[in-house]
């Protein structure tokens, strides 16, 4: 008989396939061939599920949580427990719905016989030839074939690469199932063993494993849960709360139970969060799809740290602490008039160049110190202004009222490419020279650069001396976690010193450090990036907004905004593999009462929006008006408490009806409730707790990353766009000289592009008289005004109104 035994392997194949899918979503860990017995009640969410009864206490509601959500289900009986034995001695303890049916018992004995039947007809003698008759056969005695089934081996967590390193030692060495037999001859490997071992092996989603499908069940219990009700256990509320350094952070409005943060920490433990974080923080090159390592910790790493990370030969905190020497020298040179400018007039405006998080970053930094007491006194006698967008109208608000001959200008690009900013860039170097001439020198002692090393003759072309005037960072640094390095060093430390930035640094260690060491259960950026799972993946929340009631912290949202939109909203895990689970909320923010009156409308009544309540115990300005009983910032904070409690319990029909309204507008009245938010109370807004916030919302957003398998440190999605901007403005240039319509490609495209250069035939560029060496950017400063400003306001007075 021939050895090919193709049709029969496609048989094989098939049954495999049959006996996968009648697993459901579980995994087989042996095949059942023993009679089935009864025993007593075990907990086991699926196959593959631990025994977990020591660590997870019985509970009333288990069977509700894990079986029936209807709400009407009793806990499991003895009866309802199934045990079988695989024959090896080990005893698996199943629900019902788990316990191997007869039908699966006769596929597995199916299985066996069809292997055996196929090996009895590879009869192969030892003289090579064909056989006349089964006497002259001498077969070759093979074992009875017994399907084992491999153990699951841990590859959720592994990188592309260590996954080809392992398929790699893989093929280069001999399995279990091909070795010799007693004449040395070699094996064929079982085919059903092979087959599922690659099943086994393959990369998976996290949503497959039993920790989240646990997760999933659970959800659909906590759906019936009220968090009215929640509320009134009080055991429950005492225990939902963390502190660290200052910080209070309560979480006990979240729609989550003490189960609930169980099944969390379970699950991340199964994703070996400790383990990625600590990765993260040695410089191990996590942002696989740019081979970089993570290490914006390293920027507010303590000197003494120097030699604790390596990275590709680089003491990466020896390397941070001589950048922050070198701006400390040169800032303290600027702010002391050491360092003046082309005219000798002293720099004391300070332009910051940039975008994106060279950008919003130092900007929410700013924003946060300019009212700090300390802050206001170091920065007398200085401005800083930010200029982001590539509108020339941007332009025209920064150079407004300054006199360029003491204004410094601050460019922020790591790759000293991006098209904004280099436009931004050029625009203000041309500024400087209106005013100056077109010396190099002007550039030299009026223009800084911070930008990464690779960058550095891209700076030198562009006039700026980098031997004390270019600052660099790494690529180890993503531009949304660049606030600790040069990029928010420079602008800040110039305009309110560097002691004051230094402290911003320390506040930020000093989460770096809880985030590393505190445990789960009481790691404050954990339980937000845990709970941000729970909303986004299981709750199917979308949505989250940022809610600061402290207005120097106006533009805290739209940092969170950036930093977790552009590092979560991804849809590949770092397997290759497309998410079937949701991941990267929408933020969305605003300060203090602001917001209560913009949209909190919609979180009230409109859809469920997950809110981050932050709070401070003193103002970093108070005062009292005559004749008011609280302090204003009381008022503020009463808002602060009272937002979270209207949000959880709202208001029932019964209460409004108590209120005397009408029948006819109850229903519109009425507050569902039920919306989860947690609140983050802290001493006082300083440079030490703005630091402390960063950090904090730094770490929670990687928290959901490693959580969901995503890389959160690269940002491809940016990239396309700004392609096909270079794309557009190539038909931009040829219909600005040809006078004639382009055709992009696209009919949408070229119908509405050819619409604005018809319409826009007069722009700045198309003047002759335009392109001159020296083109004036704008003339509106310090010398156009007539006059001081007055001395005496007359606000209320001489007649005037105040409105």
């Amino acid at each position: 008989m021939p050895r090919s035994s193709s049709p029969r392997l496609t048989s094989l194949a098939l049954v495999c396939c049959i006996l996968l899918s009648s697993s459901s979503h579980s995994h087989v860990n042996a095949w059942v061939n023993t009679p089935l017995s009864r025993t007593q009640q075990t907990r086991l969410g699926v196959l593959t599920d631990p025994d977990r009864s020591a660590e997870l206490e019985e509970s009333p509601d288990y069977f509700l949580q894990t079986e029936d959500f209807a709400g009407d289900s009793h806990a499991p009986e003895d009866a309802d427990i199934i045990e079988f034995n695989n024959g090896k001695g080990t005893r698996i303890k199943l629900p019902p719905r788990f316990a191997p049916t007869v039908a699966w018992e006769h596929h597995h004995h199916a299985t066996i016989n069809l292997v055996h039947g196929i090996r009895q007809n590879r009869q192969t003698p030892k003289n090579g030839k064909q056989p006349q008759s089964a006497s002259d056969a001498e077969l070759v005695e093979e074992p009875q074939p017994e399907l084992e089934i491999f153990e699951e081996e841990e590859v959720v967590n592994q990188s592309p690469t260590d996954l080809n390193q392992v398929t790699e030692q893989e093929e280069t060495q001999p399995t279990a199932a091909t070795d010799t037999n007693e004449e040395g001859e070699q094996r064929k490997p079982n085919p059903v063993a092979s087959l599922w071992k690659s099943i086994m092996n393959r990369p998976k989603l996290v949503s497959e494993c039993s920790e989240w499908k646990r997760l999933q069940k659970h959800a659909e219990y906590m759906k019936t849960q009220h968090l009215r009700d929640l509320l009134t256990d009080e055991a429950r509320c005492n225990s939902m709360y963390a502190t660290a350094d200052g910080i209070y952070l309560d979480y006990s409005r979240q729609r989550v139970t003490p189960d609930t943060m169980k099944f969390l920490y379970a699950l991340a433990e199964k994703q070996d969060l400790e383990g990625q974080i600590k990765g993260m923080m040695r410089g191990d090159k996590i942002n696989f799809t740019e081979k970089r390592a993570v290490l914006h910790t390293a920027l507010r790493a303590e000197r003494e740290e120097i030699g604790s990370v390596i990275v590709d030969g680089m003491d990466v905190i020896e390397e941070v602490h001589e950048v922050l020497d070198q701006i400390k020298e040169f800032t303290e040179g600027v702010r002391s008039g050491e360092l003046r400018g082309y005219t000798g007039k002293r720099l004391r405006n300070i332009v910051s160049v940039g975008i994106g998080g060279s950008y919003l970053g130092p900007e929410f930094l700013h924003e946060c110190l300019k009212t700090e007491p300390e802050g206001v006194n170091s920065a007398l006698g200085y401005s800083l202004r930010f200029l982001s967008n590539v509108d020339p109208v941007d332009v025209e608000r920064t150079c407004a009222d300054l006199d360029p001959e003491e204004t410094l200008v601050v460019v922020v690009s790591k790759t000293f490419t991006t098209a904004e900013t280099m436009l931004n860039a050029r625009t203000m170097r041309q500024w400087l020279w209106d005013f100056m001439g077109n010396d190099r020198e002007v550039v030299r002692k009026h223009m800084v650069a911070c930008a990464s090393l690779s960058s550095v003759d891209k700076v030198a072309d562009f006039g700026i001396d980098t031997e004390t005037r270019f600052f660099r960072f790494w690529d180890f640094v993503g531009g949304r976690y660049s606030v600790c390095s040069a990029a928010g060093a420079v602008p800040i430390s110039l305009l309110y010193g560097y002691d004051l930035f230094e402290k911003f640094l320390k506040g930020a260690n000093s989460m770096d450090k809880h985030f590393a060491t505190a445990p789960m259960d009481q790691n404050i950026p954990v339980l937000m990036g845990l709970l941000g799972v729970w909303n986004m993946s299981f709750l199917k929340y979308k949505s989250r907004t940022t809610l600061p009631y402290a207005e120097a912290l106006l533009k805290l949202p739209a940092h969170i905004q950036q930093l977790d939109m552009e590092s979560n909203g991804k849809f590949m895990t770092k397997h290759g593999l497309e998410v079937d689970y949701p991941v990267g909320e929408i933020d969305f923010g605003e300060a203090g009462t602001n917001g209560q009156h913009s949209f909190y409308q919609l979180l009230h009544m409109g859809q469920t929006v997950p809110c981050e309540f932050i709070g401070f115990v003193q103002s970093q300005h108070d005062f009292c008006v005559e004749g008011e009983d609280l302090s204003s910032h009381d008022e503020l904070m009463a808002n602060f408490f009272a937002q979270p409690d209207a949000l959880a319990n709202g208001k029932t029909e019964d209460e409004v009806r108590s209120e005397g309204v009408s029948d006819d507008l109850i229903p519109h009245r009425i507050f569902k409730g039920n919306r989860p938010s947690l609140s983050l109370l802290l001493p006082k807004l300083t440079a030490y707790a703005c630091g402390q916030l960063l950090s904090i919302y730094e770490h929670r957003t990687a928290v959901q990353g490693f959580m969901w398998d995503i890389n959160s440190f690269d940002q491809w999605g940016v990239e396309l766009g700004k392609k096909l901007a270079i794309d557009v403005k190539s038909h931009m240039l040829t219909g600005r000289t040809g006078g004639e319509s382009v055709d992009t490609g696209s009919p949408a495209t070229t119908r509405l592009l050819n619409y604005y250069l018809e319409n826009s035939r007069d722009s700045a560029c198309s003047h002759e008289e335009s392109h001159n060496s020296m083109t004036r950017v704008t003339r509106n400063t310090h010398r156009d005004h007539s006059g001081l400003p007055p001395l005496q306001h007359d606000l209320g007075q001489h007649g005037s109104r105040l409105s």
